[in-house]
């Protein structure tokens, strides 16, 4: 599968409405569940490797509208991992504590570590999307001359991108490979989505009417989504587009994405050093010559 189409090119202008929202990705639907279920193998068996290496590790973010998928999409593909190597994060409005830091504090602290996959349902980059449609947000982070939504400028924007992608930059060259998914859904499709939530009684939990509310600002958050990208794809911690509207090419996609990037590791097995090789010899004629 050809997954390049799917990069916000660092350096290139992107337009969200040149991007598809529906892709089958040249697969019929019994070939898109045959490489699915390939790459959740091959990605479990890099995975262990992952593990073994304890060098480096993965971090994979979530961001999309709501209805989007990213639960959906986080339950299918990581279905094959070791739950011991893998830690899903689910970032909600800021706690009393969170506040009281920088905005990226709390996702520095959930970082996964060496070895491991971490997976970010949403990111940092809630500091950019929904503050940017509703910027009175931001005045709860007590920011030094931040006293009202005027004092909010486009330098602000410009700054809060420099400084995501210097974290980015910095876990990146320590050891932390990033992979950034907005899956882009079509306004028609998140309709028909919020329909069965509200249709179906065993859905019925999923539905919140601020859901509605934030749909009145879909515009904005597709400018905020463009913009973001626009700023924030480069070539240590790309964005991936990835067409939202039918749940399993989104997930083929996606798992394809991630099974390439981890082969592009090169993920080493640890080699035992010659004393561990003796260690290793040492303890396999003791346990043979046990008497059971």
């Amino acid at each position: 599968m050809d997954t390049t189409a799917y990069i916000a090119t660092p350096g290139k202008t992107i337009r969200l409405a040149d991007y598809k929202t529906s892709d089958d990705g040249g697969l019929t639907k019994k070939e898109a569940k045959h490489q699915l279920k390939k790459d959740i193998g091959h990605i479990s068996d890099l995975q262990y490797r992952l593990y073994a290496e304890n060098r480096r590790a993965l971090l994979i973010l979530f961001q999309a509208m709501d209805s989007g998928g990213k639960d959906s999409a986080i339950k299918h593909i990581m279905s094959g991992i070791n739950p011991q190597g893998c830690e899903v994060t689910s970032f909600k409005h800021p706690s009393t504590q969170e506040l009281e830091h920088n905005y990226i504090w709390r996702h520095y602290i959930r970082l996964p570590d060496r070895g491991r996959i971490g997976i970010f349902n949403r990111s940092v980059y809630e500091n950019v999307l929904i503050t940017k449609v509703h910027p009175e947000l931001i005045l709860s982070e007590n920011l030094p001359g931040i006293t009202a939504v005027k004092d909010i400028t486009p330098a602000f924007w410009n700054r809060r991108y420099r400084q995501i992608n210097q974290f980015e930059r910095t876990i990146s060259e320590n050891g932390t490979v990033i992979l950034k998914f907005f899956l882009h859904l079509s306004k028609e499709e998140q309709r028909q989505r919020f329909l069965e939530r509200i249709h179906n009684p065993e859905k019925n939990w999923k539905f919140s009417y601020d859901d509605i509310r934030e749909r009145h600002f879909w515009d904005s958050y597709q400018q905020a989504y463009e913009q973001a990208i626009n700023h924030t794809s480069t070539t240590f911690a790309p964005w991936y587009i990835i067409p939202a509207d039918h749940k399993l090419y989104t997930h083929v996609i996606m798992g394809n994405i991630i099974a390439e990037t981890l082969d592009r590791m090169n993920i080493k097995m640890p080699l035992p050093t010659d004393e561990e090789l003796k260690l290793l010899q040492k303890g396999k004629e003791e346990l043979s010559a046990e008497k059971l």
